[in-house]
């Protein structure tokens, strides 16, 4: 079974920068007519801004995903661009420091909002356009493909992450939900949650804090920090003809960090 993508029309939520500027570029180089779509004009416009204008597979659209409408804009957009949809990536990811004491601290709300909420309601949206685009198929095979970028917070205790990992597990549970609700309708739904990742933002972050990379380094079994092109790869997977019988399921892309005790001490 192919991997290819090629001639598909892909979403691609969170495409201004990281990871789901990375899954879009990926997508493109893959053959797939690709919406980057993200809140940040400035930031979109300025990475796939020339692209959209010079390839025929690229378009770019910014707004507010948090809002109905936007989405409806979004999907209306798609269609008149592509025609249709068969491949949604919902990789818009905010990450916020919680103070777990503070009652005032509204991040937990926020992020259910922007990672968890914005991905149910795209995923909706489009199902339905799937649903629609597939009224005359009488086959069995799976008529679109919906990939939930996620990450191991979701399975993770930091504190001071609270909300970006609360809203990453209800994002694991989201996924496995919709994707028992949407198999009738032959839509595979599946999430990849990955640790970490060379983005623009992990190597701010390296550069401020010393010790960070040995930290990461460290507690993962591989023993380095992952590409983008990793957490692609993944994807591209799961929105292939090749993933046709997974859904419901959540690909780690961590190098094990996920399989170790940080803490390095028998539990016996």
């Amino acid at each position: 079974m192919s991997f290819s993508i090629a001639g598909k029309t892909a979403i691609v939520t969170g495409a201004a920068n990281g990871v789901g500027l990375a899954i879009g570029r990926h997508f493109v180089e893959m053959g797939a007519n690709v919406v980057f779509a993200d809140m940040d004009e400035k930031a979109l416009c300025h990475e796939m801004g020339d692209a959209a204008k010079k390839e025929e597979n690229v378009r770019i659209f910014a707004g507010d995903l948090r809002k109905k409408l936007t989405i409806a804009n979004l999907l209306s957009a798609t269609i008149d661009g592509f025609e249709r949809i068969d491949i949604l990536v919902n990789g818009t990811r905010q990450v916020m420091t919680t103070d777990p004491l503070d009652p005032d601290d509204n991040s937990v709300e926020e992020l259910l909002q922007q990672n968890t909420l914005t991905a149910m309601r795209m995923s909706q949206a489009v199902a339905r356009r799937m649903i629609k685009q597939a009224a005359d198929d009488e086959g069995d095979r799976p008529i679109g493909a919906i990939v939930n970028v996620s990450s191991i917070a979701a399975r993770r205790t930091h504190p001071d992450l609270l909300a970006y990992s609360v809203s990453s597990a209800a994002l694991d549970q989201m996924t496995r939900s919709m994707a028992v609700a949407l198999a009738a309708h032959r839509i595979r739904v599946n999430a990849v949650a990955f640790g970490s990742v060379m983005s623009a933002s992990l190597k701010g972050s390296l550069k401020e804090n010393d010790g960070m990379r040995e930290a990461i380094v460290g507690n993962t079994p591989l023993q380095r920090i992952a590409n983008p092109g990793e957490v692609s790869d993944a994807v591209q997977y799961l929105a292939s003809d090749a993933a046709g019988f997974v859904t419901g399921q959540i690909i780690t892309v961590d190098g094990g960090r996920t399989l170790i005790d940080p803490a390095d001490v028998s539990a016996h």
